[in-house]
């Protein structure tokens, strides 16, 4: 987060943004946008289109000056080359409909194909290039595909606030053969929303950290120990804690690797006061299925053969009375498997608590993440947060 307001504060000084650019510099002009949209699937059907949505204002705004606009993403983790389950497809038609015209879909993301569509295309024309993660290059930011990639475009938007933190081929490579290089609407929108929250937001101030793995949030987390007061732990994360501790937590999902870094992290705020809850009681199951038999036992007391898939009543209660005071919250990640009906409790029990720190408080509440977003909207209370960010594990970082 630190490195994003820096990147952040010297674009505003230089004036980086679509909307400090003459409509000179931008009619006619091949514009690369790079947007967020990896949207949850069920099959080929988008089940949550927020980060489509929130990408149609600087593609609206680009249209309206006379831009021909490219948008390239990435969607999900395919492993080796083009996968049709990780096809851009669905975002394309979606984006259509939202823009009320066709966005061509490119059949790659560099190549001669790509470049004769791009040239062909007159103002207003959106296109959008397949996913750009169908190469390993991407994410390497390799610079003989960052020059592909670019080839064809006079200029690049970065609105991708969920990748903004990862220097890949389509969000930082690309900068150094594109000038100018700006951000767009979201980005600003969302990085100005954060930067005034954890600068000069009113304390004590929390965030509420969930989701299966310590390790893509362990430096997160050591980063918050200094930034706020309380820290709420939720999730499968939960049982490295746990076992740090010298618990038993039966066939939870546990990081071995990380069991001594999760005690470097107690120990640390231990040191500067900071407070982190862990649950005190967990919903189990025999097996990872709605079907399963479950029960609700203290966090000390998982016997052998069950693993936690949800926190429990009482902790809830308990995250309850620890966030009371608090006047911003931060929250990213899920207290447990809220997708099945049996551990979903835990989750919409702390999007509750939040909603009403609002609502009857005035506290600052900011949810990132995709999964956090869609329990909120799930759950009905997305209306009542401060602000719902695109972000996922970006907003933290």
């Amino acid at each position: 987060f630190d490195r994003f307001l820096f990147v952040w504060r010297k674009m505003k000084a230089a004036k980086k943004s679509i909307e400090d650019l003459a409509d000179d510099e931008l009619k006619g002009k091949k514009v690369l946008v790079r947007c967020d949209v990896n949207v949850p699937l069920d099959g080929k059907k988008i089940t949550d289109d927020t980060r489509i949505r929130s990408s149609i204002p600087t593609i609206e705004y680009l249209k309206s000056k006379g831009a021909i606009v490219t948008v390239c993403s990435h969607l999900g983790r395919p492993k080796d080359g083009p996968e049709d389950k990780f096809s851009l497809g669905p975002c394309a038609e979606r984006m259509g409909e939202l823009l009320g015209q066709e966005v061509t879909l490119a059949p790659d993301c560099i190549g001669d194909d790509v470049a004769k569509i791009v040239g062909d295309a007159k103002e207003g024309d959106v296109i959008m290039l397949e996913n750009t993660r169908f190469y390993k290059e991407e994410t390497k930011n390799e610079s003989g595909f960052v020059e592909k990639l670019a080839a064809p475009f006079d200029m690049f938007v970065n609105d991708a606030f969920g990748t903004a933190h990862r220097a890949h081929a389509s969000t930082e490579g690309v900068t150094k053969f594109l000038t100018p290089s700006v951000s767009g609407f979201l980005l600003a929108k969302e990085l100005e929303y954060l930067d005034g929250a954890i600068a000069t937001g009113e304390r004590p101030m929390a965030a509420i950290v969930g989701g299966s793995k310590v390790s893509s949030k362990i430096t997160v987390l050591d980063a918050l120990l200094d930034k706020c007061e309380k820290i709420v732990i939720g999730g499968g994360m939960v049982f490295t804690f746990l076992k740090a501790k010298g618990l038993n937590v039966g066939t939870s999902l546990v990081e071995d690797d990380y069991v001594e870094t999760a005690k470097e992290v107690m120990a640390k705020a231990e040191k500067l006061g900071k407070e982190i809850l862990l649950p005190s009681d967990i919903i189990i199951a025999d097996a990872f299925s709605a079907e399963a038999n479950t029960q609700v036992v203290a966090a000390d007391a998982i016997p052998d053969g069950w693993m936690g898939l949800d926190n429990g009543p009482a902790s809830t209660a308990e995250q309850k009375e620890f966030l009371s005071d608090c006047k911003t919250l931060i929250m990213n990640g899920p207290m447990g498997v809220f997708e099945i009906e049996a551990f979903s409790k835990g989750t919409f029990g702390i999007v509750d608590i939040l909603a009403d720190l609002t609502k009857e408080k005035g506290a600052v509440t900011i949810i990132g993440g995709g999964d956090s977003v869609a329990a909120t909207e799930l759950s009905g209370r997305a209306g009542d947060m401060s602000h719902i960010s695109t972000g996922g594990g970006a907003s933290l970082e």
